[in-house]
């Protein structure tokens, strides 16, 4: 498709970040120009795997997967095995990849990337800590107002946290690299946990995955199945919430999120509350506005279009 958008997806999969992945490479509005692995949900050696894994499965080899920062900024890495089990895939039995990784630093192709299209064509889709775009952005600062935006996954406001009483886990793994990204200028759009905790895998969502038959279908409905536990424990619902389909979601049907222009900071001194967002929801601030913040989602328009995607695999 000549349309089509590019798109570069960072990611630290993750059983979410694998459907999110799943979902932009069987779309054909969105051309993505690779991916670049991160360290978050589990080490970058695990990351960079769980990413080449995720292509084969969806039958996309040929895609580019780029490993970039090993830890965050300025502070130790935190990683998620409670949530995502210890290879960060936990759920199917997916083989060992025989694409090769690219040998270029993930953070030197988003600067070469951005550098190269033309200004304002080129989005990014961040699924995990900002790590790699902050190094991006200080490496190269003329990048940022080529940026057409970065669609992101992190932060709360009204849910609060989840890795703390205040923080997500995407912006407490590295506040520093959110603070250097939400401060930037680029355009921004964030699906924080206001609008991911709406998108729940109920039971009757995951069994239409797995009645599919097809390797991506059935695999989708393995990582939900293991994804959703932990979460359903903890907050007592049918299903787990879907939080980096969201960040694709949004930009093959934006029509499904609601949310508002505001001022978002980044905590990052205070270690209570190290990793908060701070939403300027009511203006109260006078700050300029840095993101379009969501807050509401048509759940079953949601879980419509990944059905619709997924099933094209």
């Amino acid at each position: 498709m000549p349309d089509s958008r590019k798109i570069i997806i960072d990611t630290d999969p993750g059983q979410d970040d694998a459907v999110a992945i799943l979902l932009a490479l069987a779309s054909p509005e969105l051309d993505v120009a690779g991916l670049t692995a991160v360290a978050g949900n589990v080490p970058l050696a695990l990351t960079e795997k769980n990413v080449r894994k995720i292509c084969e499965l969806a039958g996309k080899p040929q895609t580019r997967v780029f490993a970039g920062a090993v830890r965050p900024m300025t502070r130790k890495l935190v990683t998620a095995e409670h949530v995502h089990g210890r290879t960060g895939l936990d759920g199917p039995d997916l083989p060992e990849p025989t694409m090769p990784l690219e040998a270029q630093h993930g953070v030197d192709f988003i600067v070469e990337k951005l550098m190269a299209e033309p200004e304002g064509t080129v989005t990014l889709c961040a699924l995990g800590p900002l790590t790699n775009i902050a190094l991006a952005m200080i490496r190269e600062p003329a990048i940022v107002p080529r940026i057409r935006e970065i669609v992101l996954m992190g932060g709360g406001y009204f849910e609060q946290g989840n890795v703390t009483p205040s923080a997500e886990f995407n912006i407490y793994v590295d506040p520093q690299a959110a603070d250097v990204v939400f401060a930037s200028g680029a355009p921004i759009v964030m699906m924080p946990l206001d609008v991911t905790h709406k998108a729940l895998t109920t039971r009757a969502r995951i069994e239409t995955f797995r009645a599919m038959g097809t390797a991506a279908g059935i695999a989708t409905a393995a990582l939900l199945d293991f994804f959703e536990r932990y979460d359903e424990e903890k907050y007592g619902t049918d299903g787990g919430p879907l939080h980096d389909p969201c960040v694709i979601a949004y930009l093959l049907k934006p029509e499904l999120f609601t949310g508002r222009h505001c001022n978002v900071a980044i905590e990052t001194v205070s270690e209570l509350t190290m990793g908060a967002t701070v939403v300027d929801w009511w203006g109260i601030t006078g700050r300029p506005k840095n993101a379009t913040v969501m807050r509401d989602i048509d759940a079953d328009g949601f879980f419509a279009l990944l059905v619709d995607r997924i099933g094209r695999l």
